[in-house]
């Protein structure tokens, strides 16, 4: 069964078309980029599949379950961070966790083994105990990373997630999203900085203007266009 299926999507705002007509699926245990510029239908796209907004036409189905229909059971199989995200400044790194945590167990265990689990997959070592104040960029990002994915969530989605950080500290937060997806978990990843979402990615899709361009494994795109990468086959695919 397929993760994700998209058929003839639609999202209007007024007269502007965010979403315009895309259709595109995602295997499970796959990570997908979905590439584009600012402005592109990137951030609408993943709002209707984390079910925060309604498609105007067309259907989303996530592991076979209908986004509108059964929007209450995606919820609890899916974990979605945004661009934007923060975290409570005042509260120290393994206290957010804890309290993130509180929404998604049903007992104390439960609770202690996400926590652990997200504490783990941060990375941050005796950090995790200072305030979040006091943390970098970076930090803060690594730390939202490991509570999107604390839950186990079957598919997680990722709005530029590297977005404003330097070098070392996204290759660190790119690593820390490989080696989830090695446990067979689905991933969507955003972002316009198409060098990393061919370093992620098991497939892509190029979205522009709201239309779907391209998709395909990074290799094959490449070899259509004679590309040396993404970048280029995303300016061909605009040029056709």
């Amino acid at each position: 069964m397929p993760a994700l299926v998209i058929r003839d999507l639609y999202k209007n705002f007024g007269v502007i078309k965010a979403v315009d007509g895309i259709s595109f699926d995602i295997n499970e245990g796959e990570v997908f980029g979905l590439i584009g510029p600012n402005a592109a239908g990137k951030t609408t796209t993943l709002r209707l599949i984390a079910t925060l907004l309604e498609p105007s036409t067309g259907s989303i189905e996530i592991f076979g379950l209908n986004i509108l229909k059964d929007s209450a059971k995606i919820r609890e199989m899916i974990s979605y961070l945004p661009e934007e995200a923060g975290a409570y400044k005042n509260l120290k790194g393994i206290d957010y966790l804890n309290f993130m945590a509180g929404f998604y167990a049903s007992n104390t265990k439960f609770k202690k083994e996400i926590v652990e689990r997200a504490v783990e997959i941060a990375k941050l070592g005796e950090r995790i105990n200072d305030c979040i104040r006091n943390y970098s960029k970076g930090m803060v990002r690594k730390l939202l990373v490991a509570r999107a994915l604390m839950h186990n969530p079957k598919l997680v989605i990722l709005d530029e997630p590297t977005s404003g950080l330097d070098v070392i500290n996204s290759l660190e937060v790119r690593n820390l999203i490989i080696d989830y997806a090695r446990t067979g978990t689905t991933v969507i990843v955003s972002s316009h900085n198409m060098l990393e979402i061919e370093f992620l990615s098991h497939k892509v899709a190029f979205i522009h203007q709201g239309k779907i361009l391209e998709s395909g494994a990074p290799a094959q795109l490449r070899k259509k266009y004679q590309a040396e990468n993404l970048e280029q086959v995303f300016v061909n695919s605009i040029k056709k």
